[in-house]
């Protein structure tokens, strides 16, 4: 669509515009969990528990046991020595800059989340028309220079808006006598990729050249308004030690509560959010020719922006927005969520397979 639209509820499988119904093929609640009745109704006892909100501090003489309890879990799934949450993914990771901030010389990949920004000149790297391959090798580069000797590099887990997986092996060719600090943002990874949803810590914690830290949001896959922080214990206690933490109201703990109790209710969600991918990639005639996607990821990029048009004539709504200006190319998605049914994925594939791309497919 050239034009916003908009609703007057939340979108799950099917969203209704102007008194019409359309299948929903778009936003970042992978997991659906934020319309799954079962996981409402866990954050209402978690309310009737815990209340609306819990508007103090963690550093008040009277604490909340859910916190801990959240973050042994965090740690636990993940392998980190340690983890640490705040009511959103934006804190964390300003909370994380501002700890770091005197850590070393900033290197920002093209599409750093403003979370992580520093200051606002940060925009010209994290705009940066550039590979992250190509990226990867100019931080090799610089890092092995002389003179500079600490290092905060900060970039993503994996492009969500191309559907394009990141290469981390570079980073065992980072020196190992320089201080080098790895954040990564899994926002678009947690709760969806790796063994139990543990997002991509496991991965690149072989990398003991570096002190790794990440981020997520854990309001995408897992539909909570809450953010994380894993990494060496020292790492956390630094965060919690830090004004921005001891200053903000935490995670609203009713939602904590509900993730605790939640862990089958994720774990079929991700069965078929799997699945779904698979029955997706079946019934496309051309899905290589068509999309750009990471194999087990629900998201699927294409060049073809005149799709969304297409697909909106059979009353079907994915993403297609301008980003990061308003001045840049459409990027246009189609992306799969739990909630979908087969009914729904063979009328969307049907839909897509009837689109004629403005070259032919060879």
């Amino acid at each position: 669509m050239s034009t916003p639209a908009y609703t007057d509820h939340l979108p799950g499988r099917t969203v209704t515009l102007e008194g019409e119904e359309f299948l929903y093929f778009s936003g970042t609640s992978y997991l659906g969990m934020a319309c799954n009745e079962a996981f409402q109704e866990l954050v209402h006892t978690g309310m009737r528990r815990y209340g609306t909100n819990y508007a103090s501090t963690r550093r008040s003489n009277l604490r909340l046991q859910v916190y801990g309890l959240v973050e042994e879990q965090l740690a636990k799934l993940t392998g980190a020595e340690a983890a640490v949450t705040m009511s959103s993914g934006f804190l964390v990771g300003q909370t994380l800059v501002q700890v770091l901030r005197e850590r070393g010389h900033f290197l920002y990949a093209p599409c750093a989340h403003p979370a992580l920004w520093l200051h606002a000149a940060v925009a010209t790297e994290a705009n940066a028309e550039m590979g992250f391959d190509a990226w990867a090798a100019q931080v090799l580069e610089q890092v092995k220079q002389p003179g500079q000797e600490a290092f905060v590099i900060v970039c993503n887990a994996l492009d969500p808006l191309q559907a394009t997986s990141y290469d981390f092996s570079w980073v065992a060719q980072l020196p190992a006598d320089k201080q080098i600090t790895l954040v990564v943002d899994d926002s678009h990874g947690f709760g969806v990729r790796g063994a139990g949803g543990a997002g991509i810590y496991p991965e690149l914690s072989k990398y003991k050249n570096v002190e790794l830290v990440v981020v997520s949001s854990f309001g995408k896959a897992l539909g909570v308004p809450a953010g994380m922080i894993l990494g060496s214990a020292r790492m956390i206690e630094e965060v919690k030690a830090s004004s921005y933490f001891g200053g903000a109201s935490p995670a609203i703990p009713a939602y904590l509560q509900a993730y605790l109790q939640a862990g089958e209710l994720i774990s079929e969600a991700r069965e078929r959010l799997q699945q779904n991918i698979h029955t997706f990639l079946q019934q496309l005639e051309h899905p290589g020719e068509l999309f750009r996607f990471i194999p087990g990821y629900p998201v699927f990029s294409t060049r073809y922006g005149s799709l969304a048009a297409h697909l909106h004539e059979h009353r079907i709504l994915i993403s297609s927005f301008r980003y990061p200006t308003a001045e840049s190319a459409p990027v246009t998605r189609v992306i799969l969520n739990s909630l979908h049914t087969p009914a729904d994925l063979q009328r969307l594939t049907e839909a897509i397979n009837q689109f004629v791309p403005e070259i032919v497919i060879r």
